[in-house]
């Protein structure tokens, strides 16, 4: 069905009008006239059939249909303003990146405030996922996740570090109970069942522990770590800062998982993708040489 669509500049004329009350004040924003901004809308009236504003000229008002078609041009703008930011290649815009939720909260959301420094003009918008990421399915620009490959067809790979894991409890309940860890209770995610497992396999430890407790998610699991709920088995990143303050232990240290952290990202053309995606990198190498996991303890 072919559009009836009158000139957009008459639209944008009374849009601009509509918004502001005053024709002055549009006239400022499209930088043109008072009397372009004029012309336009009686065009737009003589052709619409209707007059869409009322009331003397230093106190114009919007008719019934004035008001109505204001709503909908309103949207109509501010969706062509966005469809554009999404596929114009600048530094400026949203990005919408995916990531583990626990990862964010605990490594990328305490460095963002850098890049937002560097890029102000650059939104990151951030979504929490860990599940294999389909870049037209899930509509993002970015990736975060931790694995191995095969990684999706057709993504850029932005390596970024190794994944170390290793038990970790809080360090009151660990002083208070020195020599007894077969009776701490061992923490469990439902979202990564087997990292205890794994750790036992990769570090040739049978270490025994208490009683297993299962949580929903993994920052639940951590939180009940740091509150002396138990021991867990937690990657480097997430515990690092606790580690560092005092309020979390690894008795073993950490070793390496077998998993990487890497970013993905289309491989169409997106200057903010790729500058966020060089922003990561730099993050990663910093943070590997600022804070080595702590090596494997006999």
């Amino acid at each position: 069905m072919s559009r009836r669509i009158p000139s957009l500049n008459a639209l944008r004329a009374f849009e601009a009008a509509g918004r502001h009350g005053r024709m002055t004040l549009a006239a400022n924003e499209l930088n043109v006239t008072h009397s372009a901004v004029s012309r336009q809308i009686k065009h737009l009236e003589a052709l619409l059939g209707v007059p869409l504003f009322e009331g003397p000229k230093n106190q114009l008002r919007l008719t019934e249909a004035g008001h109505t078609l204001l709503a909908g041009l309103g949207a109509a703008f501010d969706q062509i303003d966005v469809s554009v930011r999404a596929v114009a290649d600048t530094e400026e815009g949203a990005i919408d990146v995916s990531c583990p939720g626990t990862f964010t909260m605990r490594w990328l959301i305490p460095r963002l405030y850098r890049f937002q420094a560097d890029y102000p003009k650059i939104e990151v918008r951030l979504t929490a996922s860990s599940k294999p990421v389909d870049f037209e399915r899930d509509g993002v620009d970015v990736a975060i996740r931790v694995g191995d490959p095969p990684w999706p067809a057709g993504a850029e790979v932005i390596p970024l570090f190794p994944e170390q894991i290793g038990p970790v409890i809080a360090a009151g309940f660990a002083r208070n109970n020195v020599g007894h860890l077969d009776i701490i209770p061992e923490l469990h995610t439902r979202t990564r069942p087997q990292a205890w497992n794994d750790w036992r396999s990769r570090s040739g430890r049978h270490l025994l522990t208490g009683p297993k407790v299962d949580y929903e998610h993994f920052y639940f699991m951590l939180e009940a770590a740091r509150a002396g709920l138990g021991a867990c088995a937690a990657p480097w990143p997430y515990v690092v800062d606790d580690i560092h303050a005092g309020r979390l232990v690894a008795p073993f240290g950490f070793i390496d998982s077998g998993h990487h952290y890497v970013a993905l990202k289309r491989s169409r053309r997106n200057r903010k993708a790729t500058l966020f995606c060089e922003w990561l990198a730099a993050q990663a190498k910093e943070f590997q040489t600022l804070y080595p996991a702590l090596s494997e303890k006999a």
